[in-house]
């Protein structure tokens, strides 16, 4: 329910998306009750161009991708310097389109609640945090609260439904075409297992990835190792490790192809990164290892299928500084990258893989 009764006459909303795979996983519930409320209007997504390709054609809540420029601190490293009148065309183009409401899902809004209300929208609404500036309609933004949660309740300011509903995402034929360019997978029941993580904090020794993936190797089950260009190198140690060679996809798989992949494999093993969000959006049983205090934003709600393995490192093991009010990071970060997550028992995840895959 929503204590906002829905605006009338809207005919074409806005919505400015997050940036990451993980992060954009966590709008669709909000994106899909904002759709139930207004399903007469048009809604347009503001978002990268990844996110175009990865939305056309698929079944969804979102009418419309609309790629967005990069103004600093939206979609942008914080050090650009945005391109004035690039931003200026852009907005006016923007304010042409007639938003009659535009929202932003997008953090605490130091940037983007300038971005949001430089849309032209009769109606805005959004998140805001310390002096950003504020839409017509916002919630304070408070870093500890789940993802979903928090979009949820941001799209009820402006009527939608905030009841919870997990993500979910629809597979579509050029998913399981492009999946099928990278040739055979490992059988008919394999894994997937994904060892990088874009914080190195937030990586498990790929050691332990190793030994989770010769038990499930003991017992039939085909391997696949998932990455990034920049981990490969993990990938390669990772797999040398093996008794029987895994299936190594470095950098070969689109969104989309990811998906397919995830969607046909009996568990998912990986840190707290995007594919285990998209993981679970396609009905993929998981086992996440977070950090303690992360698992507050971005965990499983729902442990029938899914585990997540914690770890509550609180400290630096380099130089022992105190983790402890981890957020905001900026001002209390020691610098140092080592893993705070290598405490995880390899035992406690193996038996969670073997619990939601069936053994």
């Amino acid at each position: 329910m929503s204590a906002y009764p829905p605006f009338d006459g809207i005919r074409k909303i806005a919505v400015l998306a997050p940036v990451a795979l993980g992060d954009f996983i966590f709008t669709l519930p909000a994106l899909q009750s904002l759709k139930r409320t207004y399903p007469d209007a048009q809604l347009v997504l503001l978002a990268l161009p990844w996110i175009e390709r990865f939305l056309a054609g698929r079944p969804g809540p979102v009418d419309r991708v609309i790629v967005i420029p990069h103004p600093r601190g939206v979609h942008a490293p914080p050090d650009q310097q945005p391109d004035e009148a690039t931003l200026d065309r852009y907005f006016e183009s923007m304010q042409r389109e007639g938003f009659d409401l535009a929202l932003q899902l997008y953090g605490g809004g130091r940037q983007s609640n300038a971005f949001l209300l430089r849309l032209g929208a009769r109606h805005t609404a959004g998140r805001r945090t310390g002096e950003a500036p504020a839409p017509a309609r916002w919630l304070p933004y408070r870093h500890y609260q789940h993802e979903v949660v928090r979009h949820l309740e941001t799209v009820a300011l402006v009527g939608a439904d905030a009841t919870y509903v997990p993500p979910q995402l629809s597979l579509i034929p050029r998913d399981r075409a492009e999946l099928q360019q990278v040739g055979p997978l490992p059988g008919a029941r394999y894994a997937v297992i994904h060892p990088g993580a874009s914080d190195p904090r937030r990586r498990w020794d790929p050691a332990s990835f190793a030994a989770v993936a010769r038990e499930l190797q003991a017992r039939g089950i085909g391997i696949v190792l998932t990455g990034q260009r920049s981990e490969a190198d993990v990938l390669d140690r990772l797999a040398s490790s093996l008794d029987q060679a895994p299936l190594v996809l470095c950098d070969r798989l689109s969104t989309g192809a990811l998906a397919a992949l995830l969607a046909g494999a009996c568990v998912l093993v990986s840190n707290d990164t995007g594919p285990a969000h998209l993981a679970r959006a396609v009905d993929t049983p998981t086992v996440t290892i977070y950090w303690g205090p992360n698992v507050i934003n971005a965990g499983p709600l729902h442990q029938a299928r899914h585990r997540a393995a914690l770890s509550w490192q609180m400290r630096c093991p380099v130089c022992d500084h105190d983790y402890g009010d981890p957020y905001p990071y900026v001002g209390r970060d020691c610098g140092h990258t080592v893993s705070l997550v290598d405490q995880v028992p390899v035992e406690e995840v193996v038996v969670g893989a073997l619990e939601v895959c069936g053994g």
